[in-house]
């Protein structure tokens, strides 16, 4: 939890870590694809194999953390549904959010906007479209972060030409995952079932 041994703990702070890594067990998860903050309680989880003699560790894939929509995030936090985007969210939903993200006109450090496409769309489609009025300078297809930064930062690029072009490209992503439950009745059911959850803080 980001203490030394030398801090005082709660014993909340001892269980915490336990059921975290017990979890990995109980969902018999092969691979545990997690944040970076995550990553000691799954390291962890290894070498507790080790202590029980369980030859197949589970593969740990630790990613980088995403920064929530909102200003002063830095991460997405599934206990604020305006800082983070769902796998289950509707297009609307997906657009509403990045509409309302924190974006700041010329302003690059700090942006999620710009984080989720030098980190998800530029990666997933090679380039971003950009759809605006001609007289707004048209349409423009954006191939690499460099060239997004330096028109974003002259004033070229504005937010409201590239939110919509952000949640077009999320929403294209997660257009098959819509489709999976919307088709599966198995996979309906799970949604259903997982949206009746309410989340606390």
């Amino acid at each position: 939890m980001g203490r030394s041994e030398t801090d005082d703990q709660s014993a909340a702070q001892i269980f915490y870590p336990c059921m975290q890594c017990a979890d990995v067990f109980f969902l018999r998860a092969d691979i545990c694809q997690l944040g970076m903050d995550q990553r000691k309680v799954n390291m962890l989880a290894r070498e507790y194999c080790d202590d029980i003699k369980r030859k197949n560790k589970p593969i740990i894939l630790s990613h980088r953390m995403m920064p929530g929509l909102l200003e002063g995030q830095e991460k997405m936090s599934k206990s604020d549904p305006n800082s983070a985007i769902f796998m289950e969210d509707t297009e609307q939903e997906v657009a509403t959010k990045i509409k309302k993200a924190y974006c700041p006109p010329q302003v690059v450090e700090g942006n999620p906007c710009l984080e989720y496409i030098r980190l998800i769309v530029l990666p997933w489609f090679n380039s971003v479209e950009v759809k605006r009025a001609e007289a707004n300078g048209g349409d423009k297809t954006y191939r690499n972060m460099e060239e997004i930064e330096a028109d974003y930062t002259s004033g070229a690029l504005h937010p409201g030409d590239l939110k919509p072009a952000l949640a077009r490209a999320i929403n294209l992503i997660l257009q098959p995952v819509r489709d999976h439950f919307a088709n599966d009745p198995e996979a309906k059911e799970l949604l259903k079932k997982v949206r009746s959850y309410k989340v606390t803080k």
